[in-house]
């Protein structure tokens, strides 16, 4: 039974994506500290930050525009992931992982978001 947030899949595998970003990210370059450092940083919390927030919301269809904003800092934690990669920030085994654990998220939201709208 789901009583909280903390009890849904999704928000714990993005949780869990969040905190291999922030421990990836210390070893970006200084100079990255205010640029891609924060962009990722911020778009990897803003996905389990919108499922709590949608959570909390009286109607199906507030919930799933919650998962809908969700899911597109999915997308935007993807590219940064790209990025950071092919600036050589983060090598191919750790882009993998985090690659990986973003698709599984984003199959996640999707069913979760199409359970909500039908």
């Amino acid at each position: 039974m789901i009583k909280t947030f903390r009890d849904l899949n999704v928000w714990r595998k993005s949780h869990d994506l969040v905190i291999n970003v922030y421990k990836l990210t210390k070893n970006f370059p200084k100079e990255e500290k205010f640029g891609l450092v924060t962009q990722l940083r911020r778009s990897a919390v803003s996905m389990p930050t919108n499922i709590v927030e949608g959570f909390k919301r009286k109607s199906k269809a507030d919930y799933a525009h919650f998962i809908n904003i969700a899911d597109s800092s999915l997308e935007e934690t993807k590219y940064h992931l790209i990025l950071a990669r092919d600036l050589g920030y983060i090598n191919d085994k750790d882009f993998d992982k985090l690659n990986n654990m973003c698709d599984e998220i984003g199959k996640m939201l999707y069913g979760f978001h199409k359970k909500l709208t039908t």
